[in-house]
């Protein structure tokens, strides 16, 4: 057990670094500089066979330190090969992706991802960048994992608004806990220290709790070592900080 409890940036880091396996193909959306350390965490640990391959091109870089941005040209440091888009979508097509990560404005029960509209379609209250490949990607990866950085009634709404991709998504990591896919729906599978399956309830807009005990998620020292490591710097709070309270 780690004490005291580390920041929830640590947390998400490790609980996303957690769902990589070892070998398989990763790669992570626009702006994920949590979800691109998370990758390089896990092939510092329990997957030093994953394929790495970057929002900016690059096949299992080597930066030097952790780039403000996850589409910065320091992601290319120390790769073996760079792809253009059209390689990366044949990629997935043919199926070559194992994994990846993606964000999402609005998450409903049923796992389905909204990065288009807020309100409605055609007069919205927001209107999003959009999904760029989310709604193909979804569909041909088997391994989707998805992050936010705030968890509200908001964002975990019972339909939401536009659907812009759904498909393979399996785990849900948000500041209060990792939810995971269960015959179709999403459910608490872990919750971080200091939080209780009560607020978690509280903040989603759906039933989300198990029938049993939610188990404390409980990174190791070796982890929160290595992740300290990897970003001396905590340019991980920046996507904390950059959020829309």
């Amino acid at each position: 057990m780690v004490s005291p409890d580390p920041p929830v940036s640590d947390l998400m880091a490790v609980a996303l670094a957690r769902t990589i396996r070892d070998g398989e193909t990763v790669a992570q959306g626009v702006d994920s500089l949590l979800a691109s350390l998370a990758i390089l965490l896990a092939r510092a640990t329990h997957a030093p066979s994953l394929t790495w391959i970057t929002v900016a091109g690059g096949v299992n870089p080597a930066p030097g330190t952790l780039p403000e941005s996850s589409a910065s040209p320091a992601w290319l440091q120390g790769t073996r090969a760079i792809l253009g888009n059209p390689e990366f979508y044949r990629l997935a097509m043919r199926g070559g992706m194992d994994r990846m990560f993606l964000g999402a404005a609005q998450i409903d029960q049923h796992l389905r991802l909204n990065l288009t509209v807020i309100g409605d379609r055609d007069r919205p209250r927001v209107r999003l960048p959009g999904g760029g490949g989310a709604a193909v990607l979804a569909q041909v990866i088997p391994h989707v994992v998805v992050w936010r950085t705030r968890h509200t009634p908001e964002i975990f709404v019972p339909k939401v608004d536009f659907i812009t991709a759904q498909g393979n998504v399996e785990a849900v990591v948000t500041p209060l806990g990792v939810l995971r896919a269960l015959d179709g729906r999403l459910v608490l599978d872990a919750r971080f220290p200091g939080v209780s399956p009560e607020e978690i309830a509280a903040r989603t807009g759906f039933p989300v709790l198990p029938p049993g005990p939610v188990p404390v998620f409980e990174p190791t020292g070796v982890e929160l070592r290595i992740l300290g490591d990897l970003d001396p710097g905590r340019r991980r709070e920046l996507e904390f900080t950059r959020a829309p309270r």
